[in-house]
């Protein structure tokens, strides 16, 4: 998530995702991989969209707005991709998520850049009272009016590098930046003993400060077991590890109220389930993903 210049000019999303099966012995075989490539315009508006391997279909996002109906208008568009649990669906899926967070590279490069906001600067008054677990009532993040306190600023915290050179396939290749960039990061492990699935998954929003060091904004671990045979959830913890404020982590525990759910359904279910203040938007986007972990585990009994 790039800037060729200031704000106010289109946002650069560059996405890769890859589904890789591990065996027992011999290499990794890569089972799917695609790569976005979008321009979004200062409403978050999509003014240009391309895949690779090409899918014409995209073309019909042209024109959509990344917010509030965004992800239906993707399942229209792509039913068959949401129905296949491709990782083209999963990272036109993270649009909506992506560029309402990636304003805040510019947080820690420029001084006047309106403190606590993850957005335009012009939303820096908005009343957020009640939309999430960081701005529900009481919360010290928060003015009387609802709005974000002034001067305050987001925790973030010096974080390594996702690739390990010990483990060079652990990651599809990761590009090079230019300065002012946001990334978003997701790994998603699944194995299983024939009878449960288990899943170790991690979710990372980060940026560069001026000196090059990389700073997480948003963080969280999760570990999830399923019924191979039915795909319900059977157990679901997430650990927060970087978060902005105070209050967000209270969201965390939330996520036990998925249990039950077909892995499948969570796309909707998440968003039904953790809504206001039991919610934190960064959190709903890790469980969200979870949805194609039955696709990831077929490969592992093909």
């Amino acid at each position: 998530m790039t800037w060729p210049g200031g704000w106010g000019t289109q946002l650069r999303l560059q996405g890769r995702a890859r589904d890789l099966l591990t065996p027992a012995t011999g290499p990794p075989v890569v089972l799917a991989e695609d790569e976005v490539h979008a321009g979004i315009a200062p409403d978050r508006s999509v003014e240009e969209v391309a895949a690779n391997p090409d899918r014409p279909a995209l073309g019909a996002l042209v024109g959509a707005r990344a917010g509030a109906g965004f992800r239906g208008r993707l399942a229209d568009v792509l039913p068959e991709e949401r129905a296949a649990g491709t990782p083209l669906y999963l990272l036109l899926d993270d649009v909506a998520g992506s560029s309402l967070i990636a304003g805040f590279a510019w947080s820690r490069w420029s001084p006047d850049w309106p403190s606590g906001q993850g957005e335009r600067p012009e939303a820096a008054r908005r009343r957020m009272l009640g939309i999430c677990a960081g701005f529900r009532p009481g919360s010290s993040v928060l003015d009387e009016d609802g709005t974000i306190v002034a001067d305050r600023r987001h925790n973030v915290v010096p974080v390594p590098p996702l690739a390990d050179p010990d483990d060079p396939a652990g990651w599809h290749r990761l590009d090079d930046h230019p300065p002012v960039a946001m990334r978003r990061a997701r790994r998603i492990d699944v194995w299983g003993d024939g009878t449960v699935l288990t899943v170790d998954a991690m979710f990372r929003d980060s940026c560069w400060d001026p000196d090059g060091t990389e700073v997480g904004v948003h963080e969280y671990s999760i570990a999830a077991t399923l019924d191979a045979s039915s795909g319900l959830l059977t157990s679901l913890t997430a650990t927060p590890r970087v978060l902005p404020f105070a209050e967000c982590p209270a969201a965390a525990p939330n996520a036990a109220w998925l249990v039950g759910v077909p892995a499948r359904a969570l796309r909707a279910e998440v968003l039904e389930r953790l809504r206001g203040v039991d919610c934190c938007t960064h959190l709903n986007d890790a469980l969200r993903s979870l949805a194609e972990v039955p696709v990831l585990a077929s490969a592992l009994v093909a």
